[in-house]
């Protein structure tokens, strides 16, 4: 896969998730296979204010590469500056976040809401990739609001017009969330229409939907998401099946304890050791969900204090137990609930308007990622 002057040896990309792809996620997950392993979303005001926290997510180590980094804002000097700063820094690869569907954005007129509008997306995308040089900018974004104001083809000759080197699809709509199935007739569509790459995302849960991603929509590459929330040994199937190769067996607990182990070593590493176990605690439920003798598990798991006392409480169950089939497919850490887009007054009316929209309502952007 080639994503400006890089050439991936898989077309496989890790998709930005909020409170999930920080540098010890991103690590383990490389440690699978080779691909495009994106950074969780920070905004540009964040990134130039200095804000710490921002700079922490932003930042990588020596053994990344690609350094990859997905930012938002509604402000193209903001976005620009931000593109600069970070190609200057030595990031490899930035993508822009269109496709945010939250309440709190999109009633601004941010988010998924900024490609209804294609000259401010036009401006936003432009800006990047001036700022960026050299780097390569990509975008993701959603099919649309609803299955009423779908914007993704127009999003696609944006991103191909303005220079950006491939382009993102979660395949549903702002409404949909997560609910659903991703509608994969729509990638086709947008491959058909555009000539830069295009990434196919949604519904990514086994290796073999990867395959089959590709063949039934021509795609160059696929985004996974949930699907490798708790089984970040997915890459190493992926790898496989690219590789003509058939993936390994479902690992053990035991062997999924000691891929626990170094998440929880990564993270205490990288962000400190009581921010560090606060953020594995959401880890362990996803790890051991569906083991048998898990459940009782469910009500310390998340009140850990030390990686001792995790090991301590996952060595109540089985090591040799197998990883449970049933559960390849399984829904974690998302709902399947639908919602009703919020948009601003007269929003819908105003399409061929490239105004940006308040940059105050930002700092309610960050509350959102600070949420994970």
């Amino acid at each position: 896969m080639q994503i400006g002057p890089h050439s991936l040896p898989s077309p496989v990309v890790l998709a930005p998730m909020a409170g999930v792809t920080n540098y010890p996620f991103r690590t383990l997950c490389r440690g699978f296979g080779a691909g495009l392993y994106v950074s969780e979303m920070i905004t540009a005001r964040g990134f130039l204010e200095g804000n710490g926290r921002t700079h922490l997510l932003a930042s990588s180590r020596a053994d990344e590469w690609p350094r990859s980094v997905q930012i938002y804002s509604s402000d193209p000097d903001a976005i620009g500056e931000t593109a600069r700063r970070l190609a200057a820094e030595g990031v490899h690869h930035i993508d822009i976040n269109f496709g945010c569907p939250a309440p709190k954005i999109t009633r601004h007129g941010g988010g998924s809401a900024i490609p209804v509008k294609p000259r401010l997306m036009a401006r936003l995308v432009r800006a990047a990739v001036r700022g960026a040089g050299a780097v390569p900018v990509t975008v993701k974004v959603r099919k649309g609001i609803d299955d009423a104001v779908l914007t993704y083809l127009d999003a696609g000759r944006v991103a191909e017009e303005e220079g950006a080197a491939a382009i993102g699809l979660h395949a549903r709509t702002a409404a949909q969330l997560y609910a659903g199935e991703a509608d994969w007739g729509a990638i086709a569509a947008l491959k058909a229409t555009v000539r830069i790459p295009v990434l196919g995302n949604g519904d990514v849960w086994e290796c073999w939907d990867a395959l089959r991603m590709l063949r039934e929509t021509g795609c160059d590459g696929v985004i996974v998401g949930r699907g490798c929330l708790r089984r970040p040994w997915l890459f190493a199937e992926l790898a496989a099946v690219f590789d003509g190769r058939e993936p390994a067996s479902q690992p053990n607990f035991g062997t999924i304890v000691a891929l626990m182990r170094k998440h929880c070593e990564l993270l205490i590493a990288f962000f400190g050791p009581t921010a560090g176990i606060r953020h594995m605690r959401k880890w362990c439920l996803w790890y051991t969900s569906g083991f048998r003798g898990a459940a009782r598990l469910r009500v310390d798991l998340p009140r850990i204090e030390s990686l001792e006392e995790m090991l301590g409480l996952l060595g109540q169950l089985d090591p040799e137990e197998l990883f449970p089939l049933d559960a390849l497919r399984r829904r974690v850490a998302k709902d399947a609930r639908r919602q009703e887009v919020r948009l601003p007054d007269g929003y819908l009316e105003a399409r061929e308007d490239d105004a940006s929209p308040p940059v105050g309502y930002e700092t309610e952007c960050d509350a959102v990622l600070a949420g994970g």
